[in-house]
């Protein structure tokens, strides 16, 4: 599998989504690398990528609370659970469950499969949360889809915590999962 350090060249069979990614980051001159593939829809089918990224890949959940007005997204390490109450507890939220697509689609601007902080940039009301567990503030480089599961890049953990996430206005919240 060849890996990339710039958009593709024939950008006329990627959906916006994925593009305006890619444009986002080189205007906040972040480099990453990227490998193109067919869709990863679980941290299953991401196994293989951690190996050619050379990456620990982010687990990405899209959470709500029990009374479904509150949205978060949650970072892990691909190989560690998602404890509920766990989570719900240090936040001080009701418990958290899986939100629906259509608020997925309303807020990060992408569909199950491709959940990713990147997606964050398509939240410009800031309707969602970022949590971040511990463990992935301490990897040098982290892996994510580029709102797209069809493709994965590979960025620097200090580029995305310190010039993507302030350019979206997003702070976030370190837990332990």
């Amino acid at each position: 599998m060849q890996l990339y350090t710039t958009k593709p060249a024939d950008l006329s069979s990627r959906l916006p989504s994925e593009v305006a990614v890619y444009d986002f980051l080189e205007r906040l001159e972040i480099p990453y690398e990227r490998a193109d593939h067919p869709p990863l829809r679980t941290m299953e089918d991401c196994a293989g990528m951690d190996q050619i990224l050379r990456i620990h890949m982010c687990k990405n959940l899209f959470l709500t609370n029990s009374a479904k007005d509150t949205f978060y997204l949650l970072m892990l390490p691909g190989e560690k659970k998602f404890r509920t109450s766990s989570i719900s507890h240090q936040i001080g939220s009701s418990r958290l469950s899986f939100a629906d697509a259509e608020h997925m689609q309303q807020y990060l601007g992408i569909l199950p499969g491709s959940v990713s902080v990147l997606g964050l940039m398509n939240d410009t009301e800031h309707h969602v949360h970022l949590l971040v567990d511990l463990d992935v503030l301490s990897e040098e480089y982290l892996g994510c889809h580029p709102c797209v599961n069809t493709s994965s890049l590979r960025l620097k953990t200090s580029d995305v915590f310190e010039k993507f996430l302030p350019a979206t206005g997003h702070d976030y919240r370190i837990i332990n999962g």
